[in-house]
């Protein structure tokens, strides 16, 4: 019962790496938010394990402040947001992608975070303690071609992740960011291209341990950094990737 009295958001947590963290943080006594923009996901994920449902566009400010202001009324306080909800482009030369694409990706990807920040900040800051952590990529530290603008969102979330730490953390909060290969979840199929057996070969060829990361590899590292056994860590920006960055 690690996170026992802890109570958390996360975001995109209707399936894939989310819905594992979430479904951890439950496991080790935490109450959790499942918020994610399909309704009928997140609340299929809360009805399972036993947290909140909300459904939330966390690339709109009015859907992440009424997300926030629900948590603290449902649950009292929230000690713990974890920035998951992620999206990309499909694979394509850099100039090809479309601007709609383009702004999608940074929308979700990176004005999320601030929205959240912006949103719940000032709550843990009058608490002084909080936790953040953000879901970043190994594509932000060793960028695969043709999924430029993806790479470069996380990018951002790494360096956003490292200025917020500095920042926050003379108020009692930390932040950190995960930075898992891709994985066996919705979005494996939109990194490749397409989903056959010789591009996941291709993918697999990269990383040093063989396989794809799993919503439990996930769940395990954000359970540790948002415990409070890692209360001297922050501003680290974990590689969950079975060596691809090395």
């Amino acid at each position: 019962m690690r996170l026992e009295g802890k109570y958390a958001i996360v975001t995109g947590a209707g399936s894939g790496f989310g819905a594992g963290i979430a479904r951890r943080f439950i496991s080790e006594g935490a109450q959790v938010m499942v918020a994610d923009i399909r309704e009928e996901h997140a609340r299929g994920v809360a009805e399972e394990y036993g947290g909140i449902a909300h459904t939330v566009d966390v690339a709109d400010g009015a859907s992440v402040s009424a997300m926030m202001e629900r948590a603290v009324d449902v649950m009292g306080q929230v000690d713990i947001l974890v920035n998951n909800a992620g999206v990309t482009h499909l694979p394509a030369p850099l100039e090809e992608i479309s601007e709609e694409d383009f702004d999608r990706v940074m929308a979700v990807n990176c004005k999320s975070i601030y929205l959240g920040a912006k949103a719940l900040v000032p709550h843990m800051k009058a608490r002084g303690s909080g936790n953040i952590l953000n879901i970043s990529s190994t594509a932000g530290l060793s960028p695969r071609p043709n999924l430029n603008w993806y790479n470069a969102s996380k990018g951002w979330v790494n360096t956003a992740t490292k200025t917020m730490a500095v920042e926050l953390a003379p108020f009692g909060l930390r932040v950190n960011a995960l930075n898992p290969v891709a994985g066996e979840t919705p979005l494996l199929k939109s990194f490749m291209g397409e989903d056959t057996p010789e591009m996941r070969a291709k993918f697999l060829s990269t990383i040093p341990l063989g396989r794809f990361s799993t919503p439990e590899d996930m769940a395990n590292a954000a359970l540790y950094l948002c415990s409070d056994e890692a209360s001297m860590i922050t501003g680290v920006c974990m590689e969950v990737d079975g060596g691809r960055c090395i």
